[in-house]
């Protein structure tokens, strides 16, 4: 049984495939949350002054989706130049919309639904170009 479940995990050296797959199934959990309620997306965006509607969280359950997608198959692609790439702006541009949403637009405030992304961002960002030689051969 326990071979049969490894066999479907990323075989690869390192951890990072473990990671982006780790990521990837919190991102398709988030999408699918996004989907069917609004409560945790309200969650990020408490300070902002409009309500948010179903439609805003259809789009963002849409983008979580394809962040998934491309991380899912970083996981399995991780030495994938292109793939890895990828996945390195998917985390880059998450960064950028959360902060932005923090910063400047002043619609989340510093909570845990906000503090999450945050830290899965980053934390996926530095530790994907400190690894990116091991990884992405040239």
């Amino acid at each position: 049984m326990l071979d049969r479940i490894a066999s479907l995990l990323p075989q690869t050296d390192g951890y990072l495939a473990y990671w982006q797959l780790i990521v990837a199934s919190a991102a398709l959990f988030n999408s699918i949350q996004n989907f069917v309620t609004l409560k945790l997306t309200r969650r990020i965006y408490d300070k902002s002054s409009q309500p948010i509607t179903p439609l805003q969280a259809r789009t963002f359950a849409v983008w979580t989706l394809t962040s998934a997608v491309v991380r899912f198959y970083a996981a399995y692609n991780i030495t994938d130049k292109v793939v890895y790439d990828m996945a390195l702006f998917t985390y880059l541009i998450a960064f950028g919309h959360f902060s932005s949403e923090l910063l400047i637009f002043r619609t989340a405030g510093i909570n845990p639904g906000l503090l999450s992304p945050v830290v899965v961002s980053t934390s996926s960002l530095v530790w994907m170009f400190l690894q990116y030689e091991y990884y992405v051969r040239p």
